[in-house]
């Protein structure tokens, strides 16, 4: 069963987790046979820790956030002021999380030159803390690299990160999806892909090298993949949406729900 939006599902974002990672194995078979012989694509990660407790409730719902000791045994009882009993505190220590992020990297076959690198955002990317700013390093060093950047962002929740000022983004579609490529052979180039909640996800052109065609990623495909394979046929469509979609977004949502029998 398919999702009943046209293009993203904007209540896919509440699990976001499994959705990335369906959407980055998805794409990488998507790709990897339509590349040129003596080019090769590759998942790759990055590492980084997470100790704010509202982001590790957010990424990883089943993580112990925290441990709540009784009174505590350790606090010295010779530390009064007359008749005041010295304050004795409910102690907790926050667990840190392990957070993992994949990304794809088109590269040469023989382990050499990083030709294109594919990223579709997360929460942790559009939020401050480590996830971003990890984010925006490795970026960084595409951006000064020959290697061209795709960024794909399905995630309406948190701030803009593209590698395009949000001031540049036309205001009519600054509530879109959107997708940004960089092209590594001409670094000032930023070409935009707005994606409207009421359209079908396009195919998004992958740069590969300047003189070769462009590689169409079918991204509505790969949302239909993930959604089935991961049984969002499930999903409650009566739930409140976090961050709320426009109102005259919602209230579109609302009619294409109850038409299809989920509202």
């Amino acid at each position: 069963m398919k999702s009943p939006f046209p293009g993203m599902d904007p209540y896919l974002e509440r699990y976001w987790g499994d959705v990335h990672g369906r959407l980055i194995v998805y794409a990488c078979d998507i790709i990897q046979p339509r590349l040129p012989g003596n080019l090769i694509a590759r998942i790759e990660q990055r590492v980084f820790m997470e100790s704010d407790g509202a982001h590790i409730r957010h990424i990883v719902p089943d993580v112990c956030l925290s441990t709540v000791y009784p009174e505590s045994e350790e606090i010295p009882d010779v530390l009064h002021e007359g008749d005041a009993a010295l304050a004795e505190p409910v102690v907790f220590e926050l667990d840190e999380a392990e957070i993992t992020e994949r990304y794809i990297e088109i590269r040469e076959a023989d382990g050499g030159k990083v030709i294109t690198v594919i990223e579709f955002l997360s929460p942790s990317n559009k939020r401050p803390g480590a996830g971003q700013e990890l984010y925006l390093a490795k970026r960084t060093d595409v951006l000064g690299s020959d290697t061209s950047l795709v960024e794909i962002d399905l995630v309406r929740a948190g701030q803009r990160v593209l590698a395009l000022p949000s001031d540049d983004i036309p205001i009519e579609h600054r509530q879109d999806y959107l997708a940004c490529v960089s092209p590594g052979w001409n670094r000032r180039r930023r070409e935009l892909y707005p994606m409207p909640l009421r359209q079908r996800l396009p195919l998004l052109p992958i740069p590969l090298r300047e003189r070769e065609p462009r590689l169409p990623l079918d991204l509505r495909a790969l949302v239909d993949q993930a959604y089935a394979a991961g049984r969002y046929h499930q999903l409650d469509y009566r739930a409140a949406l976090k961050p709320p979609l426009a109102p005259e977004d919602a209230a579109w949502a609302q009619t294409l729900l109850t038409s299809t029998g989920r509202g």
